[in-house]
C-alpha cells in the first residue's frame, strides 16, 4: 500500500519521517497528474505547490488551526490530504467537487475562493475573530505572487501590519500567474529571490545555525544584509511584517522546520517561498502557461489532446483577431488586459503592437480606471476583462467611465454560464448589474461575425458612450467571419430570425441560435413562432416590443445570465406599461449559485437548453 493511500486525514502524516513525506509528495504529484489527464483541471499552481499544502498540514493542526487558500489554483494537493482523495477524480465535474477551496465541501476549507487576492483579509478577519473569542488557534494565508497584483491584497496587508495581528501570511512566488508575471512587484519579488550575493550570505548563514532560536535571532542581521545587497528596504517589513526567506518551496525538511519555528513566533509574519510551476512534471515545466490548466492529456508522453468535432474559432481569437485588425487601422487604439493575455486571445495584438498593449496584472479596478485616463486623453481603449472578474471593477465602470462618459470598450469575455470552474466563474450577472448604469451600451452578439462588427462600430468615431460587449467562452457558430468586411451595427437595433405569430421567442446573445433550433422543431410540428435576436440590452430595441406586443399572444425571452434583471426584465417592463396582461415566461439562470459542469448539463439544470425552449414554446 503506497503513502497516499493510507492518508486519509491530516493527522495521518504528522507521524511521518521527512523522507516518508518526501515520498508522499512524490505520490501526491504522479495522482494529480493521473486524475487530470483524464479529468482537467488547474494543475501547474498545483504540481508547484504539493511541498507547501504537505508541510501546513504536518505542522499546523488543521482544522483547528486554519489555512486559506488564494485563488485555489495551488490547492490540489490540500484537498486530497483532506479527506477527498477518492472525490478528487471528480474534481471540477457534474455533481462532483469543485476546482476551489469551498467552506461546504470540507472543514478543511476555512473560506470559499476562486478569484484572486482574497487570503490576507479573510485570514485577518479569522484571527481578529479568535483572539476576540479567546481561541488558541493559527491562521495562515497562502497568497500566489501574482495575487499581490491585486490591490486588495495590500489592503488586507496594510491592515494586518498595523493591528500586530497573530497571522503568517505565505508568499507563495512561482514567478508567474498564468501568463508570465508583470510589473513592479513582480520585478521587487525576482530581485529578492534571485539575488546571487544574498541567498548565498544568508544559506552559508542558515546552514551553520542549528536551532530554531538562533536562527530568529540572526533575522535582523538577515534584513540588514538584504538592505545593505538589495539596496532597498523590504516592502513587507515597512508595513508591519516580519520577513522570512525566500526559502525553497519544494523543499519539504526546510518548510516543515521553518513552519514549525515561525508557528510559535507572535505577531504579523510573512514567509516567502520559492516554488516551480508544473513542479515534476517535465511538459508543465517547460511550458508553464498552456499546463496552467492543460486540459486532457497522456500522462507518460504529455501529449494534449485535440478537441474533435467543431472547427469553428474561439470567441477570444475572434476578439483578438478583430481587435489587431482594428489596431492597424487606428492608431489611437490600445488595449487593456488584467492577467488574460492569452486567455482573452490579445496576446495576438501584443506580439506585433508590444507599445499599445497593456498588461496591468490581475487587477481589474486599476484595468478600469487606467483605461478610462487613457479615454480621457483622446486614446480608444479596448478593455478585455472576464465576466465575472468584472464584478471586482463595477464602481470604477459607473463612476471613473460611466459617469464622465468616457469612450471606452468592454469585451466581457466568459460571459454565461462557463462550465467547469462553477460558481465562482459563472459570468452570469453584468447584464443585471451594468443595465441601470447611465450612458452605457450593453451589446451580446450572436456569433463570430457580429462579434467582429459590433467591435467596429464600437470603434467608429460617431459613438461617443462607453459600451459593453459581452460573450461566451470557446467555440462558435462556425459562421464564417474572417477577412469579411466589415459592416456597422445599428446600436440598439435587434433583428428578426424567424417570422411568425402567436408566440414570441426573444433572445439575446448567441443563445439565440439554441433557441433558433428549437423554434425550427416548433414550426416542423406546426407552430408558428416569431423570433427576434435582440442583440442590444441597453438601449433595447422598443420597435421589435412594441411590434411582439401588437402580434403575439405570449412571450418567451431567453438569456445566458441572471433571469432577473436582464432581459426578462427589461421586456416585462415595457411589457407592463404597453401591453398589461401579456405573458412573459422568462427562460435564463435562476435565482441560485449554479455549480460545475459541462455547459451542456449546466443549461439543462437551467432550464434553457434546445428542450427546454421547445417545451415552453409548445406548453
Amino acid at each position: 500500500m503506497s503513502l497516499l493511500e493510507q492518508v486519509n486525514s491530516p493527522e495521518d502524516i504528522r507521524g511521518f519521517s521527512v523522507k516518508q513525506l518526501e515520498t508522499l509528495c512524490g505520490e501526491i504529484r504522479r495522482y494529480m497528474i493521473d486524475c487530470c489527464a483524464k479529468n482537467p483541471g488547474h494543475l501547474g499552481a498545483s504540481l508547484g505547490a504539493v511541498e507547501l499544502a504537505v508541510a501546513l498540514h504536518y505542522v499546523y493542526n488543521t482544522p483547528v488551526d486554519k489555512i486559506v487558500w488564494d485563488v485555489g489554483h495551488q490547492a490540489y494537493a490540500h484537498k486530497i490530504i483532506t479527506g477527498r482523495r477518492e472525490a478528487f477524480k471528480t474534481n471540477r465535474t457534474y455533481k462532483g467537487i469543485s476546482g476551489f477551496p469551498k467552506m461546504s465541501e470540507s472543514i478543511f476549507d476555512t473560506f470559499g475562493v476562486g478569484h484572486s487576492s482574497t487570503s490576507v483579509s479573510a485570514a485577518l478577519g479569522m484571527a481578529v475573530a479568535s483572539k476576540l473569542s479567546g481561541i488558541d488557534e493559527k491562521i495562515v494565508a497562502v497568497i500566489g505572487d501574482g495575487a499581490l497584483t491585486g490591490g486588495m491584497a495590500f489592503e488586507g496587508l496594510n491592515n494586518a501590519g498595523s493591528m500586530k495581528t497573530d497571522i503568517l501570511v505565505i508568499l507563495n512566488d512561482n514567478h508567474i500567474s498564468i501568463d508570465e508575471g508583470m510589473g513592479a512587484m513582480h520585478n521587487y519579488l525576482l530581485k529578492i529571490s534571485t539575488s546571487e550575493t544574498y541567498n548565498r550570505i544568508k544559506n552559508h548563514v542558515w546552514d551553520i545555525i542549528g536551532s530554531a532560536r538562533l536562527r530568529r535571532g540572526v533575522q535582523k542581521f538577515m534584513f540588514s544584509t538584504k538592505m545593505a545587497v538589495l539596496k532597498s528596504g523590504s516592502l513587507f517589513e515597512s508595513m508591519g511584517f516580519r520577513y522570512f526567506g525566500a526559502i525553497d518551496g519544494n523543499d519539504i525538511g526546510q518548510l516543515t522546520t521553518t513552519l514549525a519555528s515561525l508557528r510559535n513566533i507572535k505577531g504579523p509574519k510573512l514567509l516567502h517561498v520559492i516554488t516551480k510551476k508544473g513542479k515534476g512534471y517535465k511538459p508543465a515545466e517547460e511550458n508553464q502557461t498552456v499546463w496552467h490548466a492543460p486540459g486532457t492529456f497522456d500522462p507518460v508522453t504529455g501529449k494534449r489532446s485535440i478537441s474533435a468535432g467543431t472547427s469553428a474559432a474561439k470567441y477570444q481569437d475572434v476578439f483578438g483577431e478583430t481587435l489587431l485588425e482594428l489596431a492597424r487601422a487606428d492608431k489611437k487604439i490600445v488595449a487593456v488586459t488584467p492577467a488574460m493575455a492569452s486567455g482573452c486571445g490579445m496576446n495576438i495584438m501584443m506580439r506585433e503592437i508590444p507599445e499599445r498593449t497593456f498588461d496591468v496584472g490581475i487587477a481589474e479596478q486599476h484595468a478600469v480606471t487606467f483605461s478610462a485616463g487613457m479615454a480621457a486623453s483622446g486614446l480608444l481603449p479596448f478593455c478585455n476583462i472576464y465576466s465575472s472578474f468584472m464584478q471586482r471593477a463595477y464602481d470604477s465602470v459607473i463612476h471613473d467611465v460611466a459617469l464622465q462618459n468616457l469612450k471606452v470598450v468592454f469585451c466581457l469575455d466568459r460571459a454565461g454560464l462557463v462550465g467547469e470552474d462553477g460558481a465562482t466563474h459563472h459570468g452570469v450577472f453584468d447584464m443585471a448589474a451594468f443595465r441601470p448604469v447611465p450612458n452605457l451600451i450593453i451589446a451580446s452578439p450572436l456569433n463570430e461575425l457580429e462579434l467582429r462588427n459590433i467591435m467596429y462600430t464600437a470603434s467608429l468615431p460617431d459613438i461617443h458612450a462607453p459600451i459593453i460587449i459581452r460573450y461566451p467562452r470557446g467555440t462558435g457558430e462556425g459562421v464564417d467571419w474572417r477577412d469579411k468586411e466589415f459592416v456597422p451595427v445599428p446600436i440598439g437595433k435587434g433583428q428578426l430570425l424567424h417570422n411568425g405569430s402567436g408566440t414570441a421567442v426573444l433572445t439575446i446573445g448567441p443563445v439565440g441560435n439554441i433557441a433558433a433550433e428549437a423554434v425550427r422543431i416548433a414550426e416542423e410540428r406546426g407552430f408558428s413562432v416569431l423570433h427576434y435576436d435582440m442583440r442590444f440590452l441597453k438601449p433595447v430595441d422598443t420597435d421589435i416590443l412594441k411590434d411582439v406586443c401588437a402580434n403575439a399572444n405570449r412571450i418567451i425571452t431567453v438569456e445566458d445570465a441572471s433571469v432577473i434583471g436582464g432581459l426578462h426584465d427589461a421586456v416585462c417592463s415595457y411589457v407592463a406599461e404597453h401591453a398589461p396582461g401579456l405573458p412573459v415566461i422568462g427562460l435564463g439562470v435562476p435565482d441560485r449559485f449554479v455549480e460545475q459542469g459541462t455547459v451542456k448539463q449546466l443549461r439543462h439544470e437551467c432550464g434553457f437548453d434546445t428542450e427546454d425552449i421547445l417545451n415552453a414554446i409548445i406548453e
